[in-house]
């Protein structure tokens, strides 16, 4: 219950993480500390805070536009939901609770297997936040960029790698989860059948 618990929080903040546009902000590295607009840059859209609070948002238009790391990032955190929607109902097959599968050692073993995928959708999820975590600092550090179009790192990637963090957890404990012994914990002993001695009669110590 716990690692399916964790693995449906992280879930929620994948899905979360995937929706934001705060994968890239605007890097304040100027000594003028007042600012026009804030820049931030999702997998779906652009959007720019005025210094007023109001703020403007804009779809991306292509996705053939996009750099590599966004389109990787789009393929990858949409399929990593995908499987993470997929191993909560194979998980729930499995659990005890439900009469999907009948046999113990079949349900334990499905729920492995909805472990490991939760543990694939984790690497998933992974590979783009740290790509473009690298690309973010790259450029950061980069004196050929110009200043405007530095990036500093989201709040986004680090919800996104909270949510790798569960799903790793709780995949991993989903996948301890061993199949139960086909023999039962308890012995029955059944008691010798009872003769009559050599008179006919019974015994009375057989009575209860």
């Amino acid at each position: 219950i716990l690692g399916l618990t964790l693995c449906v929080f992280g879930t929620i903040l994948e899905m979360t993480a995937c929706g934001l546009p705060t994968w890239k902000v605007t890097a304040f590295i100027e000594a003028n500390i007042v600012v026009a607009q804030t820049i931030w840059d999702g997998l779906w859209m652009s959007c720019a805070v005025q210094s007023t609070g109001q703020m403007q948002c804009k779809m991306h238009d292509s996705m053939l536009a996009l750099s590599h790391d966004l389109q990787a990032a789009r393929a990858l955190t949409v399929i990593s939901s995908v499987m993470c929607v997929v191993g909560l109902m194979v998980v729930i097959a499995g659990a005890q609770c439900t009469n999907c599968i009948k046999t113990e050692s079949v349900k334990a073993r499905v729920v492995n297997v909805g472990g490991v995928i939760y543990i694939i959708s984790a690497i998933f999820v992974l590979v783009p936040l740290c790509w473009m975590a690298n690309n973010i600092i790259s450029d950061f550090y980069n004196p050929q960029v110009p200043t405007a179009k530095k990036r500093e790192i989201g709040t986004a990637l680090y919800i996104g790698w909270a949510a790798t963090a569960l799903l790793l957890l709780g995949g991993s404990m989903l996948c301890c989860s061993c199949p139960s012994s086909g023999s039962s914990g308890y012995s029955v002993k059944y008691a010798p059948t009872k003769r009559a001695t050599s008179n006919g009669d019974y015994d009375k110590r057989n009575y209860v």
